[in-house]
C-alpha cells in the first residue's frame, strides 16, 4: 500500500484512524461529536501516528465528517479521499 502524498499516511493507517473515530463518534454523530472523536482518536495513537492522524483529519475533516454522518465505512471514506485504492 502506497504512501498517500508522501506523508506516510497509508490505507491501513487511514482505515484504522477512521474506525477509531467512528467508534468514538457513536452511531448517529453530529459535527461536534465527529470533531471530538477526531481529536481523541488521534491522541490515542501515540506520537508518530498521532501526528499523521492529525494531518489527515486537518486536511480531510469535511470529507471524514460527511462520510461518518452518511454512515459510510471507514475503508470507503479513505478510498474517496484517494488514500486507499478501490
Amino acid at each position: 500500500d502506497s504512501m498517500a502524498q508522501g506523508r506516510g499516511i497509508n490505507c491501513r493507517l487511514c482505515t484504522k484512524v477512521l474506525k477509531k473515530i467512528q467508534a468514538l463518534a457513536g452511531d448517529d454523530p453530529d459535527e461536534a461529536a465527529v470533531a471530538a472523536a477526531m481529536k481523541k482518536g488521534c491522541q490515542v495513537l501515540g506520537r508518530t501516528k498521532g501526528k499523521l492522524c492529525q494531518q489527515l483529519v486537518n486536511k480531510y475533516q469535511d470529507q471524514i465528517t460527511e462520510g461518518l454522518q452518511n454512515g459510510d465505512m471507514p475503508r470507503d471514506i479513505c478510498t474517496a479521499m484517494g488514500i486507499c485504492q478501490s
